[in-house]
Parts: C-alpha cells; structure tokens; sequence
C-alpha cells in the first residue's frame, strides 16, 4: 500500500536533508532487541518521525533479543513459517499482516475469534515471533524505498526523470513488450494490461502498490506520460478510465502487476540497506510468493 509517495507523481515535492546518524549499535555482548533494530532504522532512514504512522510493532514483545531478522514483503503465514524455521524472531514487513492496512481485527466480522486470524496469532506466538511494520518511511525516505528497488531491479537508473523519481523516459517499446520485461524482472506472474498492446511508448510512471483513482489519474492527465505502471486499483475506476481514453484515440495505457510483484523489490532493497548499519544480526529478504501465480503447462492443457 501506498499512502504518501504516489503523491509526487502528479506533484513534484523535495525533500529536506538529513544526516544518516553514526552506527548505534550496542557494544554489548548481548543481542539487540527488537526495540533497538527498530530505533537504528528510525535513526538512518532519513525522516524525522512523526505520529500517526502503520510503522508500529504488531504482535510479539518488542523487549525480545533478535536472533535474526526476516525482511518481507508482505508477512504471510508462509513467511512467518519460513522465519520461525531459520531462527528469525524478528520479522520486518511492508504490508499488514491481519488483512487491514490497520492491521485492526475489528474489520473482520468475527473479530479476534476469526479461524484464520486465531491460527495466525496462535503460530506467531507459539514461536515467539515480533512482527513490525515498514511502510510508512521506506515509502517517505527519499529516494523512496520500494521505488528505488524497483529501479535497480530493472535497470532503469539512467531512464529516471531526476526531477521526478516515478517518471521514466525509456527506449522505444510497445506496451506488450514493456509488460513482458516487467513480467521478468519484477517477477510478476499475471501482469495485466489496459489499451493498446502494440502502443509505441518512450514516457511512462512506475507507481508501485495502489495510489487510488485521484493519483492515478493525476498521472495519467500529464500529456507526455503514455503508460501507467500499478501494483492493483478498481476496475471500474482506472481500468475504466483507460479504456474510455483508448475508445477516444488517446495515448493513454495500464500495466498491472499486483500488489506483491509491484512492491517486492523494494523491500528485497531495504534487506540490503539494513545490512550497511545493523552488525551481528542474520538478514534475510525472504520474497513473498505473488498470490496471483500464473497456471503451469500442466495445468493449462487439463
């Protein structure tokens, strides 16, 4: 999910500069806590902290020593298996883990006696997991966390727009072409396409995750701007926008991802990023699986 950095698509913003902050790491023998990893992130990612923000611890005790650290995408009941399995009690995820940007069981309507959600939290704590969240600032930092992935993931360095960072002019390609390498670099299993396949682009906006409609379209109004890339949005709101452009001669197409597959570089990118200042504790980037898995050839030919 995307709450801030969408913005600056449609709306150039700058961003003040702050010191990294020296490596604050503890001399003692004793490992970190979970709270002191998180205060050395808040330390180094370059934005002053500020309230409200989803970047809060979200089950487990945060007072817990850090054997290990599982950095993800999106805390699934695979992930926390994966982390629980390789001794890593501490799991740093993009997006919520109870179903609700809040991370509020309240949105269930069974509440906390939810069967998925009972399961799910009797797993964290049988295993004595601490799950916090990093959407907020990975999102906020500049350059923006999860953009920055995505760029380095597809070798777009030297397409991107130095004033706007979700701007790219790239060579000469047709949407389907430009779906394909997303498909292979992103590892994107379903990308989906609205408009003109064999559309000629050069300009399009990397939007990771989901802006929503205003934004979206805020993109898509920019005369040079002929391809919108998108993690997922509503169908009858951008996918509709899109078509009616196309119906009116408009150079105007969406790629879409999902969620997952537009995000994950990202926060693969923050794994690395934890490694240049947290010493003695095991990072792993433990990738998602894209809950939109394409069929295999057996499944095809059924």
């Amino acid at each position: 999910m995307k709450i801030l950095s969408c913005v600056a698509i449609a709306v150039t913003f700058t961003t003040s500069a702050f010191g990294q902050g020296s490596n604050t790491g503890s001399n003692s023998s004793q490992p970190l806590t979970a709270n002191e990893v998180i205060d050395q992130i808040k330390a180094h990612v370059g934005v002053p902290w500020q309230e409200p923000t989803v970047d809060t611890f979200k089950a487990g005790d945060p007072q817990s020593r850090v054997k290990g650290i599982a950095v993800t995408m999106m805390a699934t009941l695979d992930v926390l298996k994966h982390a629980a399995a390789n001794g890593q009690n501490l799991v740093i995820t993009h997006e919520p883990t109870f179903f609700d940007h809040m991370d509020n069981p309240a949105q269930l309507p069974q509440g906390e006696d939810d069967p998925v959600l009972k399961q799910k939290r009797e797993f964290i704590a049988e295993h004595h997991l601490v799950i916090w969240r990093f959407h907020d600032y990975w999102h906020r930092r500049h350059p923006d966390g999860i953009e920055a992935g995505n760029v380095h993931a597809l070798g777009w360095e030297r397409y991107q727009d130095p004033a706007n960072q979700y701007l790219f002019t790239i060579p000469e390609t047709t949407v389907a072409k430009l779906a394909e390498q997303l498909r292979v670099k992103l590892h994107a299993a379903v990308p989906r396409i609205a408009g003109d396949r064999e559309m000629k682009v050069t300009r399009v906006a990397l939007s990771p995750g989901s802006a929503g409609f205003h934004r979206e379209t805020g993109v898509l109004e920019m005369p040079d701007v002929q391809v919108l890339i998108a993690g997922e949005t509503h169908e009858w709101e951008t996918v509709e926008y899109i078509t009616d452009a196309r119906s009116e001669g408009r150079t105007k197409a969406l790629i879409l991802l999902g969620h997952i597959a537009s995000e994950q570089a990202g926060m693969e990118e923050c794994a690395q990023w934890l490694r240049t200042f947290i010493a003695k504790v095991p990072i792993e980037f433990v990738p998602t699986a894209d809950l939109w898995a394409a069929p295999t050839d057996s499944e095809r030919n059924r």
